[in-house]
């Protein structure tokens, strides 16, 4: 027998989102110190197995109350796992091939992009929400198996601890690339979040032309996060500074300039592509920074983008009643400007022969 339907409304239904990254948010900060003595092989390998148990407790549950203790359970996983993203890649690889391997991580992001949202839908229709959750655990299963069988034993190494992560941020040039993160992740979630409204206000679209432009976003972020990765490996100033400054233009030119289906297609395809080479810019220049304490550094920016989601949102919204949806894209593609010149001229960037630690050959 099927478990029974939650009967809640979708709003409070909607919580669980947020729940799920204040966990996150929390975790990417007190991971790094609370396992600090644990095989890394060994903390990568219980996340998975506890995103793969919310996600198929999720789609067993029969109240909300189950449901958004197993969203946070799902939190502190994503959370401790992109605070180590960095830190595991660098151990890995070669430091000249740091970004190359970020690039390859963050792609996963991009590729869910594309086909969750989708996949999800169609699951959701075909069988009820609940199959979504469980396909989300089998996906689960799958790569809990391919990390039992690929990932090396990472010893910890230098020990990290609670305070670990405000000494980090004390250190010169951290504070203010924090500052650059926060304000570019900032206005890229201002814009995602009234993307929707934007385009079928300016150009009248309907679903089937919006759901190809958001296929088109998707598309445009994977390959910019692969993109990315060659660039860093020539400039990571001027990456940093150009993917949010080319979200900035595209932002601006779809406030400005006149509607067209086929012209905020492609702008927002530039802003897909641009901003899918942001978080593993970010990632390359923390492990570059911080290489002694990566996932204490690491844990800064997952907070950072979980609170920059939040205040993205919120500020996204006060534009909104204050100037309109056009107003939304003018503020946020200003601030996103503003955050590039700030990273070209005050965020302090290492050289690759500074960054990284020695490769693979150095966790054995």
């Amino acid at each position: 027998m099927p478990p029974p339907a939650l009967g809640v409304s979708e709003a409070l239904a909607g919580q669980a989102v947020t729940v799920t990254a204040a966990a996150a948010l929390f975790s990417g900060l007190l991971v790094p110190g609370l396992t600090r003595g644990i095989d890394r092989r060994l903390v990568l390998l219980c996340f998975s197995t506890l995103m793969t148990a919310s996600n198929l407790l999720v789609a067993f549950s029969s109240s909300l109350t189950v449901l958004l203790l197993m969203r946070i359970l799902l939190g502190i996983a994503l959370g401790g796992f992109w605070s180590m993203a960095a830190a595991v890649a660098m151990r890995l690889v070669p430091a000249a091939l740091l970004p190359r391997a970020l690039s390859i991580i963050f792609s996963g992001i991009a590729v869910g992009t594309v086909v969750a949202v989708p996949l999800g839908s169609y699951l959701g229709g075909m069988y009820g929400w609940r199959s979504a959750f469980v396909a989300a655990a089998a996906v689960g299963v799958v790569t809990l198996i391919f990390q039992l069988f690929t990932l090396p034993r990472l010893a910890p190494r230098r020990t990290a601890r609670l305070r670990t992560v405000l000494e980090v941020l004390l250190r010169p040039g951290i504070a203010l690339g924090m500052l650059g993160c926060v304000l570019v992740h900032t206005g890229h979630f201002a814009l995602f979040t009234y993307i929707r409204p934007f385009l079928e206000s300016t150009t009248g679209v309907g679903p089937d032309g919006l759901a190809l432009m958001l296929l088109g976003f998707g598309v445009a972020n994977f390959a910019g996060t692969l993109l990315a990765g060659r660039l860093l490996e020539r400039s990571p100033r001027g990456t940093l500074a150009l993917m949010p400054a080319l979200v900035g233009v595209a932002a601006l030119a779809l406030a400005l300039l006149p509607a067209s289906v086929a012209g905020q297609a492609l702008l927002v395809a530039l802003w897909g592509m641009a901003f899918g080479g942001v978080p593993v810019a970010w990632s390359n220049w923390v492990a570059r920074a911080v290489p002694d304490q990566a996932e204490s550094a690491g844990g800064m920016v997952v907070a950072s983008v979980q609170a920059a989601i939040a205040a993205g949102a919120a500020a996204g919204g006060a534009m909104f009643s204050f100037k309109g949806i056009a107003g939304v894209f003018m503020a946020a593609g200003v601030l996103m400007m503003l955050a590039a010149l700030l990273i070209a001229l005050r965020v302090r960037v290492e050289s690759p022969r500074h960054g990284a630690g020695a490769g693979p050959a150095s966790h054995r």
